[in-house]
């Protein structure tokens, strides 16, 4: 989505919603380009990346100008930022302000992205989706608060599950395996699962959201009754991962936390290329608490039949279901938005 339309869709949003007290601007803002498989020389060997980064420092610094003008002119009691590098230039704006006003981040993996590890120098509260002892800020100003996910997220029982798979057309009575690299997809999961349609399909039902982003690459063969492809569900996904009796998934923090509310027995397989490898921290700090089972992305790609021996051996051992799914549902944070709420109330006190 394009940042006019991403911008008037927010609009239309809060029009539908009458919240018209909600303003809404457009800030110049850039990202600092980096790669975890690079090293310093190798930046060096990419001059147009080199000159990218150069020119979102440009942008930066444009964008805490055009932050730092509209809060000294209605001053907030609060700033929050969620992270992300659009959030930089209004933190540092906000600290640019005299008096300086108080801000408050939120970081949803357990590596902290450039954004808060700036702010988080002057931020008075630093809330977390995982729990603080994966973090190395200052103690005294974490909160943790989990991830605020769509309202109403709870495990289901049993009737419930087998009506939501006839629903999406599986067979009620087979275990149903879903696997999704989220919105944008996960070649190699996608792969994986087709290299291994034939094995999966004799222990599962399988429902594969691969993406909008890959969806149009897939053979058309891959659709059968008890195998089918999704782009991706805008609506009924939290009723898809409900209906599953396994979730493959990659380890994005709100898709982990998603899958913690519905108390899921999961398998993670973190993306490594993404930088700081912050998936493969999120999927480390899980299965630590025993609540994941983790498969490695690399190793993977070279052996998709990894996938269908991990899918066999949970569905082969209920008890260990049960203690992968009552695990992960331990990281569960029903009230996390309003926690998250007080902590940015309390903050402009």
């Amino acid at each position: 989505m394009t940042d006019g339309k991403f911008y008037k869709s927010v609009q239309k949003f809060l029009d539908s919603e009458g919240l018209n007290d909600v303003l809404v601007y457009k800030l110049a803002a850039g990202k600092f380009r980096r790669y975890s498989h690079f090293g310093p020389l190798d930046y060096l060997k990419h001059p147009s990346i080199m000159l990218a980064n150069l020119a979102d420092l440009f942008k930066v610094a444009f964008g805490v100008l055009q932050s730092w003008w509209i809060m000294a002119s209605w001053r907030p009691d609060v700033v929050f930022v969620k992270g992300g590098y659009v959030g930089l230039p209004v933190g540092l704006a906000a600290g640019l302000l005299w008096p300086r006003r108080p801000i408050v981040i939120h970081d949803s993996d357990t590596v902290p992205g450039l954004t808060n590890r700036v702010l988080s120098r002057f931020a008075k509260k630093i809330a977390t989706g995982m729990p603080p002892e994966n973090y190395d800020y200052d103690e005294s100003r974490v909160v943790y608060t989990g991830i605020p996910v769509i309202k109403g997220l709870r495990p289901i029982g049993e009737k419930r599950q087998a009506e939501l798979k006839s629903q999406f057309g599986f067979d009620p009575a087979k275990p149903l395996l879903v696997v999704t690299g989220g919105g944008l997809g996960a070649k190699r999961l996608n792969d994986a699962v087709l290299v291994e349609q034939k094995e999966l399909s004799k222990l599962a039902s399988v429902a594969l959201v691969a993406g909008h982003d890959q969806y149009e690459e897939l053979p058309e063969h891959a659709q059968m009754p008890s195998f089918k492809v999704y782009d991706f569900l805008t609506e009924g996904f939290d009723d898809l991962v409900g209906a599953a009796d396994i979730v493959v998934s990659r380890a994005g923090a709100t898709t982990v936390t998603e899958l913690a509310a519905l108390a899921k027995p999961t398998i993670l397989v973190p993306n490594a290329m993404l930088p700081s490898s912050h998936q493969v921290k999120n999927a480390e700090a899980l299965v630590k608490a025993d609540a994941v089972l983790v498969l490695d992305d690399d190793e993977l790609e070279a052996k998709p039949q990894l996938l269908a021996g991990a899918v066999k051996g949970l569905l082969d051992d209920a008890k260990r279901r049960t203690e992968l799914a009552h695990g992960l549902h331990g990281f569960a944070r029903p009230d996390a938005a309003r926690e998250l709420a007080e902590v940015i109330i309390q903050a402009a006190k």
